[in-house]
Formats: structure tokens, C-alpha cells, sequence
């Protein structure tokens, strides 16, 4: 009866249109009162949530990502991939994916991407005779590379809610590979499609144009390596490299590309502070309605189901992945991060199923849905970009959904692809 409660009361205010913290919050605070227990425990949990000192990397990472769309780092990271992935066929759509790919390295947020990317290069693929639907796919798809290439506040969120420990660094070097892998993926799927439209060759710039834009681009890129080194070296924590990520970014923008004036440093302060909130609150918010599943004992009757559907790992993995991918068709990423986390870990552990590889596989799960309707935020701010209906969006994304898929499946069986760095530098 109280899990009913629990299930109906969200479903209702989802489909209500109420935001999903506030969903969150109201479905847990229906479900104490039906088991008749004190409200104030359920305000207890989201304090506690929220009251994890590696979450205070968050809004640093998200300025510093607001810091670099503002001070232009993003153009320049486009006019690299332009010089290098340019002369394919359908060249726009490789430097999309491929500047998503750079932009990630220094952002970490897939919404950061698909605005940088999409304002750059929806209006110029336009332009220049690419279908809006196409200019729209490879934007929203492409931003998702972001979850995986660190510095991702998403892999904190996770790290934080695993409680086993599990170490932030090695989360970042777990996505390098598996995201290098899923932007490849992308690639080959625009090319495909951009062939079969008969979309235009690009022209290479010459060498000297490429030596430019990528000596341009080079303090933009130094964020990634400053933040891996630093943790690596043991200079400083993962923590703390968020907040030199944004003296960093200061600095580049201010001093040597001075494109970043006190008007664009306000602006970023403002939007990353409302950003945050929201962030937290829905942390806040979903550890509310996760404890009051442990209390259900719905992780305990999960495991206990998947347990007798099959013992076969092989087969526990997919059951996971499609349960993960319906949940993010709905819900958005950082409450199912931190409802799913505490159910679905202690299911692999025992299966020897790493919970670092299985951070990776959240990210990339749970970042499909992100470009899935009917709650696919990256989705919605790539076609309000490219003015477009996401109905029409969505009937010639699915080539895009399927190398997504292949990298999921890719990553979730073949370990190897996100422990190797991890292992290497143990």
C-alpha cells in the first residue's frame, strides 16, 4: 500500500508537470505519512544528502564550464575540430562531434555542450545545406560524450552516492576511453548518414591554419590536463582540482585570450549559482525518496527478483541496462544516479562487476536518456536551438540512438575499456 502511495503520488505530479525535485519530495513525503512516520526524518535525509564534502566540487566544475562557453574556448575548440575532421564527407557534423568531444574535456556537462556546440554550429550546418533534424541529432547526441571525458559533476554525484568509496580520479580516467570510444561510434553513424543525404566535403585549411587553431586552443585544453595531472600527482584532490579548474579558466579568459570581462564573469556566477541549486535540490530531493524505497525494502525485493529471473551476470547486466534505460526516458539524470546507485551496486558487487566500471555504465546509460523523450533535457535544448519540433527530431534520430547503444553494450561487457587507465595507475 505505502509503496503504491510512493509510486502514484510521483507519477501524478510528473505528469502534472511539476519539477522533479519537488515530485521527488511530495511522492516522499506521501509515502511517510501512509507508514506514519515524522516528516522531519524525511528533511533529515535530504540534509544529509547534500552533506558530503566531494559534492562541493559540483558548482565549481559548473562554473568553471559556464566560465568557458563565456570566454569563448568553445569557438576555439570548434576551430580545431574544423581543421582536423572538416574535409569528410559531411565534414560540420564530424567537427560537431569531435569539438563535443574536446569540450567535454574541459566542461564535463552534457546541457554545457549541446548550448556551446549547438549555438556555434546548428546555424553554420544550416547554412550550409545540412537538414536541421541532422544539425540537431548530431548536437544532442554528441554533448553526451561529455558525461563520460572528465571532469564530470555527474561522476561526483555517483561517488558520492555508491558509499563504497569509490575514488573520483579513478571514475575520470574510467571515462576516457569508453568516451574517445562513443564519440568514434558517433562519427562513423554521421558520416553514414551525411554520405547517404549527399551532404558537402569539406575543404582542408592547409597546416598552417591547423597549427594556429590548435595553438589557440591549447590553454583552453590545458584545463583537462591540469585537473588529471594534478589528481594523478597527488598535488591535489579531485576535490580541490574543480576550484583550479576555475582559477584556471579566469585566468585563460581574462588574461590571454581577454575575452572574459566582468559582464560575462557575473553572468556565469549568477547562472552557475542557479544551476547548482537546482543540482542540490534535486540530490536533496531524490535521497529523500531513496531512503524511503530502503525503507519499502524495494532494493532488497529488486535484487531478490533479478536474483530469481536469472543468476547469469551476462544477463543481471542487461536486465540493469534496459530497467536504466526506461527509468531515463522519464526521470532525469542526477536523481536516478542517486535512487539507482544504492539498489542496483549492491546487485554487481558480488558479481565482481567493478564499481567503477559500473559508474561508466551509468553515465552512458543514463546519458541516452537524457536525449530521449519525453524527458530528454539535452534533447529539447538542442532542438530549441535548432527551432525545430522535437517530433521531427526524434523520426531520424535513431541511427544515432543505435551507436549509442553499440558503445553501452561495448562498455558494459568489455571492462577492460573503462578499467584499463584506472589499473594502470594504481
Amino acid at each position: 500500500m505505502e509503496l503504491a502511495v510512493l509510486f502514484l503520488t510521483l507519477l501524478v505530479l510528473l505528469l502534472l508537470g511539476v519539477p522533479v525535485a519537488f515530485a521527488l519530495l511530495g511522492a516522499t513525503i506521501a509515502a511517510f505519512l501512509a507508514i506514519d512516520l515524522p516528516l522531519v526524518v524525511v528533511f533529515q535525509r535530504m540534509a544529509a544528502g547534500i552533506s558530503v564534502f566531494s559534492l562541493m566540487a559540483i558548482p565549481f566544475f559548473i562554473f568553471a564550464g559556464d566560465l568557458m562557453y563565456r570566454a569563448g574556448i568553445a569557438t576555439r575548440l570548434v576551430q580545431v575540430a574544423e581543421a582536423t575532421f572538416g574535409r569528410t564527407r559531411g565534414g560540420l557534423g564530424q567537427v560537431n562531434v569531435g569539438a563535443s568531444m574536446l569540450f567535454g574535456a574541459v566542461s564535463g556537462s552534457a546541457i554545457a555542450c549541446a548550448s556551446a556546440m549547438g549555438s556555434t554550429l546548428v546555424p553554420l550546418m544550416k547554412e550550409k545545406g545540412y537538414d536541421t533534424d541532422y544539425a540537431v541529432n548530431v548536437t544532442a547526441t554528441g554533448a553526451i560524450v561529455g558525461l563520460l571525458i572528465p571532469p564530470s559533476h555527474n561522476m561526483i554525484i555517483y561517488a558520492a552516492a555508491s558509499g563504497t568509496g569509490v575514488s573520483i580520479g579513478d571514475l575520470f580516467l574510467a571515462g576516457i576511453v569508453p568516451g574517445v570510444l562513443t564519440g568514434l561510434l558517433l562519427m562513423i553513424v554521421t558520416y553514414v548518414v551525411a554520405r547517404r543525404k549527399g551532404y558537402p566535403r569539406g575543404i582542408f585549411p592547409g597546416w598552417r591554419p591547423f597549427l594556429r587553431a590548435a595553438l589557440y586552443a591549447v590553454p583552453g585544453l590545458l584545463t583537462a590536463i591540469i585537473i588529471m595531472g594534478g589528481i594523478l600527482s597527488g598535488i591535489f584532490t579531485a576535490t580541490e582540482s574543480s576550484a583550479i579548474a576555475v582559477i584556471y579558466t579566469v585566468l585563460v579568459g581574462a588574461l590571454v585570450y581577454r575575452t572574459l570581462g566582468p559582464k560575462e564573469f557575473l553572468g556565469a556566477a549568477v547562472q552557475s549559482v542557479k544551476t547548482t541549486a537546482m543540482v542540490l535540490l534535486i540530490i536533496a530531493s531524490a535521497t529523500g525518496f531513496g531512503f524511503a524505497l530502503a525503507i519499502l525494502e524495494v532494493p532488497a525485493e529488486l535484487a531478490n527478483l533479478i536474483g530469481f529471473m536469472t543468476d547469469n551476470p551476462i544477463l543481471i547486466l542487461l536486465l540493469i541496462n534496459i530497467i536504466l534505460l526506461l527509468l531515463g526516458t522519464f526521470m532525469d539524470m542526477a536523481p536516478l544516479i542517486v535512487i539507482t546507485t544504492p539498489i542496483f551496486l549492491p546487485i554487481l558487487m558480488p558479481l565482481g562487476i567493478d564499481p567503477v566500471h559500473f559508474g561508466i555504465i551509468l553515465m552512458l546509460n543514463l546519458g541516452i536518456g537524457l536525449v530521449t523523450p519525453p524527458v530528454g533535457s539535452v534533447l529539447f535544448v538542442s532542438s530549441a536551438i535548432g527551432k525545430i519540433p522535437i517530433e521531427r527530431t526524434v523520426k531520424t534520430i535513431w541511427p544515432f540512438y543505435g551507436a549509442l547503444v553499440v558503445a553501452l553494450m561495448l562498455i558494459t561487457y568489455i571492462p577492460e575499456l573503462s578499467m584499463a587507465l584506472p589499473n594502470y595507475f594504481d
